[in-house]
């Protein structure tokens, strides 16, 4: 039922807003920091994806549903594409960003003093692009999407007053659709769609320094996928077949202080994601059609990505017992490079403001608003001809505008 319900979450969630195709938005509460020291925080059941060690500081039982509404926006400017690029149509394909719905949910349960278990479901990756075609680039990208669902218990145990450690087991499902026109007359669409179901794990520790001062630090490892699907050519029937491609979701790993001040809780974070894992995407055939042989690549989209720093700090303020204000700042790099970058994610470097309240309605309740801005660097592509390395015949030349809002409700109640 869990796993059913995941896959129905995952469903809703396809617009990333962190670097390359993360979803950074974890929980309601962390919005409003700008998700600054997740991994010492403990400020609810969110932990339990955060920092599974911290589920210690959780009394009793406590259940958390957050919504984040996103707002991404990639707006294309050409500058002067060639070849067969300046021969499409001139249009520029709108805004590429949508509405997107990212729903999250996390429980926690103190077995006794020192043993707490935890879930956590959520929506860790999420991508989607798409264009009104016709367009410029048409050629390298109609629609993109990336899906996925992420199921997560784990347990944490106090080892003494001052350190916690939390160990978990994520099972997630990852969906993907590509189109894009297959011919420069756009007379034939192709359109890419697989999926698998991966495992990973995660690990962290919470060290309680002084009543004020807590440091977590928190290990996701890398989830390896085989996606299994297939390749549809609308006009050209006889090239469908079955395919399927290697992709690794990347590791990552952060490290968070939490610090009390009088009426002030101060936060920072530093968080590293590997995506240097995500290096091409080989799409092989598994059937023979009029396209080629079974074992025969299909097409191969290079990335060649970096590996990534993400560096936040935030600040609570408790106005009263019942209400508190919440400010964060973040900059978060991007993995994509000028070399590879396309339209299908033209993510750049990009710096978070975020600003939340926090409201106690009753002594096991508590609600959450949050809101951020990302301000992303301007994302230029220079995309040669697919199958081509140069532009001898046209690259795809231009930047892309892009910005992003995110809201997040979030209500946790302790029973």
């Amino acid at each position: 039922m869990a796993l059913a319900v995941a896959a129905a979450l995952g469903g809703m969630a396809s617009s990333a807003v962190a670097g390359g195709f993360a979803i950074g938005t974890q929980s309601g509460s962390g919005t409003g920091n700008a998700f600054a020291g997740g991994a010492a925080a403990a400020d609810d059941a969110s932990v339990a994806w955060f920092n599974p060690a911290a589920m210690t500081l959780i009394p009793g039982k406590q259940v958390a549903g957050a919504l984040h509404v996103l707002k991404p926006s990639f707006k294309y400017e050409d500058q002067g594409s060639s070849g067969v690029f300046a021969a499409q149509p001139a249009g520029t394909g709108g805004d590429g960003g949508d509405w997107a719905y990212v729903p999250n949910a996390f429980f926690t349960m103190a077995i006794n003093p020192k043993l707490s278990f935890g879930l956590a479901l959520n929506v860790p990756f999420g991508l989607k692009t798409e264009y009104e075609a016709p367009w410029r680039g048409q050629l390298v990208g109609i629609k993109s999407e990336i899906k996925t669902a992420n199921l997560n218990p784990s347990v944490a145990y106090r080892l003494s007053d001052t350190v916690s450690i939390g160990v978990g087991l994520s099972v997630q499902q990852i969906e993907a659709e590509l189109t894009n026109c297959g011919n420069a007359a756009c007379t034939v669409v192709a359109n890419l769609s697989a999926d698998d179901i991966g495992y990973g794990g995660n690990v962290g520790i919470l060290f309680q320094l002084s009543p004020s001062t807590r440091i977590g630090a928190h290990y996701r490892s890398a989830i390896k996928y085989t996606l299994e699907g297939t390749a549809t050519f609308s006009g050209a029937a006889v090239l469908d077949g079955g395919v399927n491609a290697d992709l690794e979701v990347p590791a990552s790993a952060s490290l968070s202080i939490f610090e009390t001040v009088g009426n002030w809780e101060l936060m920072g974070d530093l968080t590293w994601t590997g995506w240097s894992s995500v290096q091409q995407l080989t799409v092989i055939r598994t059937t023979t059609s009029a396209g080629g042989p079974a074992g025969s690549t299909l097409t191969t989209l290079p990335f060649k990505w970096d590996d990534t720093l993400r560096y936040s700090v935030g600040a609570n303020y408790k106005m009263s017992p019942q209400t508190k204000l919440r400010f964060g700042l973040a900059f978060d790099e991007t993995p994509t490079i000028d070399e590879t970058r396309t339209p299908r994610l033209p993510d750049q470097d990009r710096t978070w403001a975020a600003l939340g309240v926090q409201f106690r309605p009753s002594k096991t309740g508590i609600l959450d608003f949050g809101y951020a801005h990302e301000f992303i660097k301007d994302a230029k592509v220079n995309v040669p001809v697919p199958g081509q390395t140069t532009c001898v015949a046209g690259c795809l030349t231009g930047t892309f505008k892009n910005k992003a809002d995110i809201f997040s409700l979030q209500y946790a109640q302790s029973f």
